[in-house]
């Protein structure tokens, strides 16, 4: 079948390429992004991908199969775009915060919706992947690869997260087998010093009674602007990240001096609609207008939970990335 199909697509027949190809749409999409860390990027990124197999799918000889094919155009098409992008970052400290615990470096990061995690198949990754889907889209691992140089990023998601071997990675990237495991070694050593230590292997299951409890909870004191309330739904070494600025601020006393501030600013407390993003319980938060029964979009929170507790909010307030969750930019 898949020969025929290929034979009928190489002839110009458009849907037997779909035929071809929208089996691995979806995995596409989050394989770039985890190369990426953009959303949108990836989005964009796809349809470069697919185009490109379109038009080169004369020279496709059948020697690896469409989907590594596929991944090899995707992760060039991606690593194109990151040299392309590649420039000085701004450090954007920003004066009217508390001073944060400790500045990182900034990475470019938004949150991806679980509803783009649906339909993905269920590919069976190579004896040599070292990571679980749902750990390898959590937020803590997409902030890791973003530290680590395009190249390596590459290299450990396709062999570690992906399972491809050696020298299926070494042709994508038209290099050695040498330099891939060379590079892989260097990527898992800086990546894995990046990974937190505890938090996503206790985390309770998603939409688990457990979770559901702690979600409402939290929700419950942001609709109130109880900041003590959701200071103590932290764990002690709870953090609190703002990508792209490069604050971050840990432990309660910290978060909660940054909350107090964040809520003095705004002048009240905010309306919230659950989503989930990265795996992640999450919270698009809208901002009430004076005088006025309209709330409009004002962030994105994320949320980590470990055992009973919250180990790190991730707050986005890039609000263009209300699109990729379906979330209006206002509420009545």
């Amino acid at each position: 079948m898949t020969e025929q199909t290929l034979s009928r697509a190489r002839g110009g027949d458009e849907d037997a390429f779909r035929e071809l190809t929208d089996p691995y749409r979806r995995e596409l999409q989050l394989h770039i992004y985890r190369i990426v860390g953009s959303t949108q990027d990836a989005e964009d990124l796809l349809q470069e991908t697919l185009l490109a197999a379109w038009r080169s799918l004369g020279q496709f000889q059948g020697r690896a199969s469409v989907r590594a094919w596929l991944y090899r155009i995707a992760t060039n098409r991606s690593l194109d775009a990151l040299r392309a992008s590649r420039s000085r970052r701004e450090d954007q400290r920003m004066t009217q915060m508390p001073e944060p615990t400790r500045w990182s470096e900034p990475v470019r990061l938004e949150p991806y919706p679980d509803v783009l995690l649906e339909g993905i198949r269920d590919e069976a990754p190579g004896p040599e992947a070292r990571y679980e889907t749902r750990e390898a889209i959590a937020l803590a691992f997409i902030v890791g690869l973003q530290h680590l140089p395009p190249q390596q990023r590459a290299v450990l998601v396709l062999r570690d997260v992906l399972g491809f071997r050696a020298a299926e990675v070494a042709e994508m990237l038209e290099t050695s087998d040498a330099s891939v495991n060379s590079m892989l070694r260097r990527a898992r050593a800086a990546f894995e010093s990046r990974l937190p230590t505890t938090g996503r292997e206790r985390a309770p299951l998603p939409n688990s009674e457990l979770e559901r409890y702690i979600v409402g909870r939290f929700a419950e004191t942001v609709e109130n602007g109880d900041i003590d309330a959701m200071v103590a739904l932290l764990t002690k070494d709870a953090w609190l990240t703002m990508p792209p600025l490069p604050h971050v601020y840990q432990g309660p006393d910290a978060i909660g001096a940054f909350l107090h501030g964040a809520e003095e600013r705004r002048g009240g407390p905010m309306r919230i609609v659950p989503t989930r993003a990265n795996g992640q319980p999450a919270f698009a938060c809208y901002l009430p207008m004076p005088e006025s029964d309209v709330a409009r979009a004002f962030a994105l929170f994320v949320l980590t939970i470990a055992g009973d507790h919250i180990s790190a909010i991730t707050w986005f307030a890039d609000t263009s990335v209300f699109r990729q969750f379906a979330l209006p930019e206002m509420l009545r």
